[in-house]
């Protein structure tokens, strides 16, 4: 008699929750892994700032699904993950619609261990007017819209210069983090590059205002006071303006208002400011922290034997240090190598690796533009911070992607890529028109 496989069931495809189910499937095959995503392409998450800017065309970036778990052994479940019951070990999947037309009903998929890599989503703290007046960048769906907005708002812009009606098109970003200060750069590059495709009117310094508001003292406080200082005069540079020490008490239809009554006008506003986990993850009956993420040993293991969590729906500890580990790509993708060879013990039957999860901070780096960065990397050798700016500093930032794509594509496939990428710049436009 055949034993029935053990089912290890991954549910979010992100950098890591992919990673890992391309592994343990290339290893295991279709009847041991199980990936389950709302989504039915891949696209890299810190890419969205420049999807949102047009500067990437989601259409030619994304990875299907299906096309990944064929090529890399495992199975893709498409459905949204609506309740966990941990007594029978099963998932109940919403049903999936298209335009009101059901494709799949709800269903219910069981499992014997299961790995929680939701990812997060933009915290509003209960900001009043969020909702209404910002755009988050959680999902393509999100800066695809933001950018379609942005598109509409420039071509109005170049309309009305001509019959002296024109205003300036103020753009606010709430949140001066990686994704918040990467976007203004973006924008930058994006207005000058649509004002060559027939928006002749359209002087993008003089007509669009970027401003980018921060809550704490510096931008990019996570990381290096250096790199805060060298990004924030980039920016600088580049005519963005750079609040500092901001905290935002509402967002309104004609502007951002801060909890002195400071009003900044905003035509486009978009949330960048702090995360949460899905909330899901509180109806699992496992402790969650204030953010909803899962909390978890140095295994990554959950009070639960048969459910693991990790990424930035994990509050994991930081080993050596009193802190938890950050929300950052390289953390899921260490986390995801990690738990191959404890996830193949449990599929095997054998004792699983007794020791915890070591996070080794490489460092971190900020795309300033297609032509500038900065960062701060960590010396293997040294044990000390170096400082990368410029091309140099964009490059290492480039390489990032496609170590992402090798993971989960292999070498040969990702070198085709990068190839490709390079051939289709020849003749594609600078800036998403469409």
């Amino acid at each position: 008699m055949t034993q029935e496989a053990h089912k290890v069931v991954i549910v979010g495809g992100g950098a890591g929750g992919l990673e890992l189910a391309a592994k343990l499937g290339r290893k295991f095959g279709p009847g041991n892994i199980f990936l389950v995503d709302k989504e039915g392409s891949h696209i890299w998450k810190p890419s969205l700032h420049e999807v949102a800017a047009g500067t990437l065309d989601i259409h030619r970036e994304g990875l299907s699904y299906p096309m990944l778990a064929k090529d890399c052994g495992f199975t893709f479940v498409l459905g949204e993950v609506r309740a966990v019951d941990r007594a029978a070990r099963t998932l109940l999947l919403a049903p999936v619609t298209f335009e009101d037309c059901e494709i799949f009903p709800e269903r219910s998929i069981g499992y014997d261990t299961l790995v929680l890599a939701l990812g997060s989503k933009s915290n509003f703290f209960d900001t009043p007017g969020t909702a209404e007046y910002a755009v988050a960048l959680d999902s393509t769906e999100q800066a695809e819209r933001f950018r379609q907005l942005l598109l509409r708002a420039l071509v109005i812009v170049d309309r009305d210069q001509p019959l002296g009606t024109a205003r300036v098109l103020n753009i606010a970003i709430v949140g001066g983090g990686a994704t918040g200060v990467e976007l203004a750069a973006e924008l930058v590059e994006s207005c000058k590059n649509v004002a060559y495709y027939g928006l002749t009117h359209l002087d993008p310094a003089a007509d669009v205002k970027i401003t980018l508001l921060e809550g704490a003292p510096r931008i990019l406080a996570a990381l290096p006071e250096k790199v805060s200082d060298a990004a924030h005069e980039l920016l600088s540079q580049r005519g963005v303006t750079v609040n500092t020490s901001v905290k935002v008490a509402a967002i309104q239809a004609d502007g951002v208002v801060d909890v002195q009554g400071r009003h900044y006008p905003c035509d486009l506003c978009v949330w960048a400011a702090g995360i949460k986990a899905p909330a899901l993850l509180k109806e699992t009956g496992l402790p969650v922290n204030p953010i909803n993420q899962i909390i978890v040993d140095a295994g990554l293991r959950t009070e639960d034997p048969a459910v693991f969590a990790f990424g930035d729906c994990a509050q994991a500890p930081w080993n050596g240090t009193n802190k938890f580990l950050p929300a950052r790509a390289q953390v899921a993708h260490q986390q995801a190598d990690f738990l191959v060879p404890v996830l193949a013990a449990r599929i095997a039957g054998t004792e699983p690796p007794s020791a915890p999860f070591r996070f080794k901070d490489y460092g971190s780096l900020v795309s300033l533009g297609h032509n500038r960065g900065v960062g701060s990397l960590m010396g293997v050798l040294s044990g000390k911070n170096m400082f990368v700016q410029g091309i140099v500093a964009r490059l290492m930032y480039m390489s990032l992607h496609l170590m992402h794509h090798r993971a989960v594509l292999g070498l040969v496939r990702t070198a085709n890529i990068a190839i490709g990428r390079l051939l289709l710049k020849r003749s594609a436009p600078r800036v998403k028109l469409h």
